[in-house]
């Protein structure tokens, strides 16, 4: 089950950086994400709508506003914004796949999960498999902006802070419940962006609504609500460590859509992040291991 769930994760979370690419070929990206969010977050509410009253306390409310505002409103803005700018699919997966290293480094003092030296290899090892790709996406894309690579570093400190913010919570708020107060925020602030911006209106093209139905099935349901599954069963640590697979997948899958660039170095970052994921799930495995004979 911990295979096919993070296998699931892998996929759908990937599949929200080239949903990103084709809902940028037709509106801007506060568009995109307004439309992506408004509809989603009356169909829950309208479903969970009670049961989000009836569970959520006034602290645990503010809480999951607070996660929602980091991990959906701002680091999908930067990821679509840096998409829309120019910058390939892949490379920004890439640009956001340095969160594990950041995560790891702060888990410690944070919230007392010490990361083990074999778990410190598998980090540095993906950290490389990142950097190789990276590069090599880089230096086959022109007329992009130097900053313009900077901004998915942005959404990756929000998504890192949205996780610690979760994982320091004294209580578990069921997923689904969650998951509709984080779609709701996020719809709020894409709304009052978009409206702002003079760009509420949505294009005709049905091309830009398909992507909306793959944001919202696959990236969002799927994506989304994996990653706090996997997070709650396996750890930070682990979960992050999966976010490595991230960029070689989105870069095999954007050459296979978008033709984006996929050469040797590409091939050779896919084989190091899966490297990583292999040493942290076999240390994790010994040390469980270690501490049911003890």
């Amino acid at each position: 089950m911990n295979v096919l769930l993070s296998l699931g994760f892998v996929l759908t979370w990937s599949s929200g950086f080239i949903g990103a690419k084709l809902g940028a070929a037709e509106a801007s990206a506060v568009t995109t994400l307004m439309w992506r969010f408004l509809p989603l977050a009356l169909v829950l509410l309208a479903v969970v709508g009670r049961r989000c009253a009836r569970e959520l306390t006034g602290r645990s409310l503010a809480r999951q506003i607070a996660v929602g505002a980091l991990s959906q409103s701002g680091y999908l803005l930067t990821v679509y914004y840096a998409v829309q700018l120019g910058v390939s699919s892949g490379t920004t997966a890439l640009i956001d796949g340095t969160q594990p290293l950041v995560a790891g480094a702060l888990a410690g003092p944070l919230l007392r999960q010490y990361v083990t030296a074999r778990q410190w290899l598998g980090l540095c090892l993906g950290l490389a498999g990142v950097v190789v790709v990276t590069t090599a996406d880089a230096a086959a894309v022109t007329g992009v902006s130097w900053w313009a690579y900077g901004i998915p570093f942005l959404g990756m400190v929000s998504l890192v802070a949205a996780t610690f913010v979760e994982s320091r919570s004294p209580t578990r708020v069921e997923p689904m419940v969650a998951l509709s107060v984080h779609c709701a925020t996020s719809a709020v602030v894409f709304t009052v962006l978009a409206v702002a911006a003079g760009d509420a209106a949505p294009p005709a093209a049905p091309s830009f609504w398909l992507a909306l139905v793959w944001l919202i099935g696959l990236s969002t349901f799927g994506g989304y609500g994996l990653y706090w599954l996997v997070l709650r069963r396996d750890g930070l640590t682990r979960v992050n460590t999966l976010m490595f697979l991230m960029a070689p997948v989105t870069a095999v899958w954007g050459a296979l859509m978008f033709g984006e660039p996929f050469g040797v170095r590409t091939a050779l970052g896919l084989a190091l992040g899966l490297a990583a994921v292999a040493v942290v799930r076999r240390g994790g495995r010994l040390r469980a291991a270690t501490e049911c004979r003890a």
